[in-house]
C-alpha cells in the first residue's frame, strides 16, 4: 500500500502539472522556478551526507560504484542506438557547433555539483535541532514533478505528436531496455546490491535531481550521492560528446541525454545536429521523462 502511495505521489503532480491551464508567463515562471528548486534540492542532499556516519571512509567505495554504474548505464545505452543507427541509418542535418556554448553549459553542471558541496559544509556546522524536516525531500520532490509537468505542458507538446514520431518511440524502448540491462549487470557485479536496486539506480537516464531525492527516500544518502553523480556524470559526457556522434550516429548522439534532451541537452542537439533532429529529441526526451520516475518508484518500491 506504501509503494502505491508513494507512485501517487510521484505522478499526481505531474497529472496536476498537465491539468492547469497553461500560457507563456505561467510556463516560464515554472522553469524559473525548476531552475532554483534543482539546487535547493542538491544543497539538501548535500546535508544529507553530511549526515551519514563514517562517509569519509566510503567515499572511495561512492567512487567505485559511480564509475562502474556510470560506464554501464552510458555504455548499454549508447552502443545500443549505435547499433540502431547501424541498422536503420537516419540522416541528420550537420550544423557548426558553437564550443563556447558547451562551455556555459558545462559551468552549469559545476555550479550543481558545488550545492551538494556547499550543502555538506552546511550539514556539517548545522546543529541537529536546524536540520530540515524529515519528509522535507518528499515535498520538494513533489514540487519538483508539478513544475515539470507545467513546463510540458507549455512547451505546446501534445502526445499525439511524441507518438507519431515512431524514431523517438523506437529509441526509447531500445535506450530503456538496454539501460536497464547495465543496472542489471552493476547488480551482479556488487553482491550487496539486488537486482531491483541496479534497476532503479539506471532509471535516473539523467535526470539526476529526481534520481537522487527518490533514491536517498529507498535506499539512504550514500545511494542516492551515487544516483546523483551518475546521472551528472551522463550530463557531463553528453555535452562533451554529442556533437562528436551527431554525423554518423543521430539516434546515439540524442539518446547520450537521457532525460536531458527535452531540455538541457537540446540546444548542443540542435547545434550539431541541426533543426531537423529536433523533434525526434523532444520525442525521446518526452517518453523518457515520464518512463524515469515511473520505473525508479517501482524498482525501488521492490528493494
Amino acid at each position: 500500500m506504501q509503494n502505491l502511495i508513494t507512485l501517487v505521489l510521484v505522478l499526481m503532480p505531474m497529472f496536476i502539472g498537465f491539468a492547469l491551464p497553461s500560457n507563456r508567463r505561467i510556463t516560464l515562471l515554472a522553469d524559473k522556478g525548476l531552475s532554483y528548486l534543482v539546487f535547493i534540492i542538491l544543497t539538501l542532499i548535500g546535508i544529507e551526507l553530511s549526515q551519514v556516519e563514517g562517509l569519509g571512509s566510503q567515499l572511495g567505495e561512492i567512487a567505485l560504484y559511480v564509475t562502474v554504474l556510470s560506464i554501464l548505464t552510458i555504455g548499454t545505452g549508447l552502443v545500443a542506438l549505435m547499433i540502431f543507427d547501424h541498422w536503420r541509418p537516419w540522416q541528420a542535418k550537420k550544423t557548426t557547433t558553437k564550443t563556447e556554448q558547451h562551455r556555459v553549459s558545462i559551468r552549469g553542471s559545476l555550479a550543481q555539483v558545488s550545492c551538494v558541496v556547499i550543502g555538506m559544509i552546511i550539514g556539517y556546522f548545522l546543529p541537529a535541532g536546524y536540520m530540515p524536516p524529515e519528509n522535507t525531500m518528499t515535498i520538494m520532490l513533489m514540487i519538483l514533478i508539478l513544475l515539470v509537468g507545467v513546463g510540458l505542458k507549455g512547451s505546446g507538446i501534445t502526445l499525439k505528436q511524441v507518438l507519431l514520431n515512431k524514431r523517438g518511440v523506437e529509441m526509447s524502448v531500445i535506450f530503456t531496455l538496454s539501460v536497464l540491462i547495465g543496472g542489471l549487470i552493476f547488480a551482479l557485479l556488487f553482491t550487496e546490491v539486488s537486482w531491483t536496486k541496479g534497476l532503479a539506480l539506471a532509471s535516473g537516464f539523467g535526470w539526476y535531481s529526481l534520481s537522487a531525492i527518490v533514491m536517498t527516500d529507498a535506499y539512504g544518502a550514500i545511494w542516492g550521492s551515487v544516483a546523483l553523480f551518475n546521472d551528472l556524470i551522463r550530463e557531463f559526457f553528453a555535452l562533451i560528446f554529442i556533437p562528436v556522434f551527431m554525423r554518423k550516429y543521430p539516434s546515439a548522439s540524442v539518446g547520450l541525454g537521457g532525460a536531458t534532451s527535452l531540455d538541457f541537452t537540446l540546444p548542443i542537439i540542435q547545434q550539431s545536429g541541426g533543426l531537423k533532429v529536433v523533434p525526434l529529441a523532444i520525442s525521446f526526451g518526452f517518453i523518457i521523462n515520464i518512463v524515469s520516475p515511473v520505473l525508479m518508484v517501482v524498482f525501488a518500491a521492490w528493494w
